[in-house]
């Protein structure tokens, strides 16, 4: 009984089981550090969400090509920009 050999002893077999599962995972750690393709971020700016949107804008909305139309959207967008200040301004003359 002393002399029985440590394969029969449950602590043994317990450890070496989890001696071969750490091996394991320490071996796929190893090969996930080494193969995973890493961002390279060297002279590469990173894009805001607002450039993500244009970008995404633009491949999907077609451009004006009517000038005419094309001067009544910017004639619009500037009418709109200047009602907005207007409103700002009203806005921080009642909260004085």
């Amino acid at each position: 009984m002393i002399l029985a050999s440590p394969i029969e002893q449950p602590i043994i077999i317990l450890l070496i089981v989890i001696g071969a599962f750490a091996v394991i995972a320490i071996v796929a750690y190893v090969i996930y550090r080494l193969l995973r393709p890493k961002l390279k971020d060297e002279g590469k700016e990173q894009k805001t969400e607002q450039d993500y949107a244009k970008e995404e804008l633009d491949r999907i909305l077609q451009p004006v090509e009517d000038e005419n139309v094309a001067k009544e959207i910017s004639d619009y967008r500037q009418n709109d920009d200047e009602e907005e200040e207007k409103e700002e301004n009203a806005d921080k003359k009642e909260d004085k």
